[in-house]
């Protein structure tokens, strides 16, 4: 088979790889790269995009190179591991040139299908919705069958799969992005036993995510992020104070967590933003959000405004989540900070960063800038109130020995990122250019 390494080997985003087995082609993913959509938000304040403006960008997957091997017409189905941008932003404005079928677990599907709406665009692909845990069989050319599974992990947002697809030349795990939270807030666990019957029938080729196989740790569990948000909200003099916090709008779980807390302060907790609308929403949709009942989720101007007005009066008796992490352009914290909404920062209210920077230039000038004005109005920060959703070294020892693949390709990053995942693995006995393969975008590499 011959594996194809298109987005997501030179950075972090943009990711796509493509399996090609006989005359049939799978592609995994369809991610946008973050970093210079923001910079064309913060200079042209404008949402419009077309394929060819994102392709100038270089904000999507350089898929051309499809064209030009003679592979797009092979291509039958499209697979998504999860409902994160990086991995599936870029399907409004390519899914359209593959006659594919469009695959994902049912939360995912019904953030791609909000992207669609939002953005009046619609796809002649057929998405097809399948469960966690559940697999499906794709048909090939000549009557060919592929079963492919989609096998449930953890992360920062429901639903996640590690996907596997069983090929005559062997199977193809894609295990891009993952944790193993053997305690979740939210959703199931780890299926270790699908992966350790894959194991025993044998991986031709692991696909892997190797954003943190530099830090020498074990990822911890969400259960401690929790901890860490009751330590700030239930132990902090906040009585007098308005609570505003913000975090990742697809980390469900995480959005659990800062509800229930909210429920114990006997707050009312406003939800405002139009990604936490559009990712709560689709939760809601996909019957994976459990606290839709304990939350007024705003999304009109108008009604945003008049709910900020009631804060402004009675401040200790609510909670704001709010978008504005990264310290967004237009984000609902930046236009707080910059007095574009009618909520007004008081000394010692409190605004808590539940995330962690994504390590881009752009980004972590916008955190210092938002967090600046903040400083200047006398609120209490709280940051990194936060763990991550990848695995870290440790936990990517014990999933290499466990799968023991015949060929291992680190994915989710730079060369930089990627180099510390091959070493790994030659810790465990494989050989760089032989059985571990350092890629880049648009690479091709037969196995």
């Amino acid at each position: 088979m011959n594996i194809y390494t298109v987005g997501g080997f030179n950075e972090v985003g943009k990711n796509m790889s493509v399996v090609e087995t006989g005359n049939d082609v799978f592609i995994f993913d369809m991610g946008l790269y973050l970093p210079p959509i923001v910079e064309l938000e913060e200079q042209e304040r404008q949402d419009i995009y077309t394929e060819k403006r994102l392709r100038k960008l270089r904000a999507i997957p350089d898929d051309i190179m499809l064209d030009r091997l003679g592979l797009r017409k092979k291509v039958r189905a499209i697979f998504l591991g999860h409902a994160h941008l990086d991995h599936l932003g870029a399907i409004p404005y390519l899914a359209q040139r593959y006659n594919a079928e469009i695959i994902a677990t049912p939360f995912t599907v019904e953030v791609l299908r909000t992207m669609l709406k939002d953005e009046d665009i619609w796809l002649k692909n057929k998405i097809k919705t399948i469960q966690p845990n559940s697999s499906y069989t794709v048909n090939g050319k000549n009557g060919k069958k592929y079963l492919v599974d989609f096998i449930n992990i953890t992360h920062s947002t429901p639903q996640t799969s590690m996907i596997c697809l069983h090929t005559p030349e062997g199977n193809v795990l894609y295990a891009n992005d993952f944790k193993f939270d053997n305690f979740p807030v939210l959703g199931k666990k780890p299926n270790y036993e699908k992966l350790n019957s894959l194991a025993k029938e044998g991986v031709k080729a692991l696909i892997v995510d190797s954003l943190y196989s530099a830090k020498e740790q074990k990822t911890p569990s969400e259960k401690i992020a929790r901890g860490l948000l009751e330590d700030v909200l239930m132990t902090t003099n906040n009585q007098d104070s308005c609570i505003i916090i913000t975090t990742f709008s697809s980390h469900i779980a995480r959005l659990k967590s800062i509800v229930d807390f909210g429920k114990q302060l006997n707050r009312r907790i406003l939800f405002v933003g139009r990604s936490l609308h559009k990712y709560v929403s689709a939760a809601i949709r996909a019957k994976t959000c459990p606290f839709a009942k304990d939350i007024t989720l705003l999304s009109y101007r108008k009604q945003i405004e008049s709910a900020l007005r009631k804060v402004n009066k009675r401040r200790n008796q609510y909670m704001i989540v709010c978008t504005g992490h990264q310290g967004e352009p237009n984000s609902v914290l930046d236009r707080f900070s910059k007095g574009r909404l009618p909520f007004y920062f008081q000394k010692r209210d409190h605004v808590i960063f539940s995330s962690s920077i994504i390590p881009a230039p752009i980004n972590v000038a916008n955190r210092q800038q938002i967090e600046k004005k903040l400083k200047q109005k006398g609120v209490r920060i709280f940051g990194d109130v936060h763990v991550s959703g990848h695995a870290a070294r440790e936990d990517l020892r014990d999933f290499i020995q466990m799968m023991k693949a015949e060929h291992v390709i680190p994915a989710h990053g730079d060369t930089q990122k990627l180099t510390p995942m091959a070493e790994l693995c030659s810790e465990l006995g494989y050989k760089l250019g032989k059985d571990v393969h350092i890629m880049q975008d648009t690479q091709k590499i037969r196995v």
